[in-house]
């Protein structure tokens, strides 16, 4: 189990800090992103979002998000991992989850046992800056203001569209310069349509798409420019080997998983060892 290397992100004249000199002198900028140094899941549940909690780690560390809005929660992987990098960055921030917690046609319905787990999860972690809103998307709405929104991340119901109108109505809410993550971006299975809908927009928009763990994409909307920040650059700028960037991430998703594993059965290992002691 090896721990992932590095990421360069582009080049510079100029040696900054994290930056090493190739053949020709220029120097490249390596980004030692903030979940390969110190990284360690509070939350830890099967979900198809386990591929990418590493870069939804780091990504909240990039953008430093004031307001983050979590479309579609269920047992709060992707949501807590984003929380815990507003913590651990010491960002100053406020979370929603919007969630009926009572499932849909691909998730199937689930029993109360869920949200009362997601809530008392939440309370215990994060009260203070995190709220859970059970109601349904359209319902929430009227929340948000226009252009508020910093980081949105969609992951409810994966019809097309479902997703098309997820998109339609929270975009205006998105501020201008803001991110917009969408999940399941390459699941061609049953009647998912996320990757249609994403076809359709990364010809609109600068996106960036991860293929691996059913699929994430990341979208830009128009305005300002982003904060000046490796892991931004290397989705949107043009100086980045995206495949590396790609790889990198395939690779952090299988460590962190990995090494989840390995420490159960080190403490499964002790466990049985105290047992044994004991009689």
């Amino acid at each position: 189990m090896q721990r992932p290397d590095a990421i360069r992100t582009g080049r510079d004249a100029v040696s900054p800090s994290g930056c090493c000199p190739d053949e020709k002198g220029d120097f490249i900028v390596i980004y030692f992103p903030p979940s390969l140094k110190y990284f360690d899941p509070k939350r830890f549940v099967i979900s198809t979002w386990i591929d990418h909690i590493p870069f939804g780690y780091d990504l909240i560390a990039a953008v430093k998000p004031k307001l983050l809005v979590e479309l579609g929660t269920y047992n709060g992987l992707s949501y807590f991992t984003f929380c815990q990098s507003m913590v651990d960055h010491q960002i100053d921030g406020l979370c929603y989850a919007v969630d009926t917690w009572e499932g849909d046609a691909h998730t199937s319905a689930y029993d109360a046992s869920v949200y009362k787990d997601v809530n008392q999860f939440n309370r215990e972690h994060f009260r203070g800056f995190s709220y859970l809103m059970r109601m349904r998307f359209d319902e929430a709405l009227s929340h948000f203001s226009d252009d508020s929104i910093d980081l949105l991340h969609i992951d409810g119901c994966h019809t097309y569209e479902a997703v098309k109108a997820d998109f339609t109505a929270w975009y205006p809410k998105v501020k201008p310069g803001g991110i917009i993550v969408m999940h399941d971006i390459a699941a061609r299975l049953m009647d998912f349509g996320v990757w249609k809908f994403w076809e359709e927009i990364s010809c609109q928009y600068p996106v960036f798409a991860f293929n691996h763990g059913y699929g994430l994409g990341v979208l830009h909307k128009p305005g300002p420019d982003l904060p000046d920040h490796p892991l931004l650059s290397a989705l949107f700028g043009g100086d980045t080997d995206h495949e590396s960037l790609r790889a990198f991430y395939v690779h952090a998703g299988r460590y962190i998983l990995q090494k989840r594993r390995v420490d159960q059965l080190k403490k499964n290992g002790q466990d049985n060892a105290g047992k044994a002691g004991h009689e």
